[in-house]
């Protein structure tokens, strides 16, 4: 599945047992109904991977469709996994305190590491 826009693009990957959701622009009002919409056809995984490595700004819309996408794999059983949050994102994931309330992940060189 895939979804494009002159701003907003977003990609689903799916694996045995997960879901990889790539998240590539600006997650605001005008865009963040691409990504609700991708996270919520997302079939269900044990996890599911929002990777924003390429997402320079998440707004209060793009919060809120993070938040309800954890809630929503929670109550399935699964988890929502942050991958590789640019630094503006890390910084808005801090400032909610959401970093304490969903795993984030960064990737380097082959390894997976908790970004507290």
């Amino acid at each position: 599945m895939e979804q494009h826009s002159d701003r907003f693009e977003v990609t689903v990957g799916v694996g045995d047992g997960a879901v990889d959701v790539w998240a590539v622009g600006e997650v605001d009002i005008a865009t963040v109904g691409a990504l609700r919409a991708a996270l919520w056809a997302a079939p269900p995984r044990p996890v599911l991977r929002l990777h924003l490595a390429r997402v320079p700004l998440l707004s209060a819309a793009g919060i809120r469709a993070v938040v309800a996408a954890h809630l929503r794999v929670r109550a399935r059983g699964g988890e929502l996994v942050l991958v590789d949050p640019t630094p503006t994102v890390l910084r808005v994931l801090r400032a909610t305190g959401l970093h304490r309330v969903l795993e984030i992940r960064t990737c380097g060189a082959g390894e997976v590491a908790l970004a507290a």
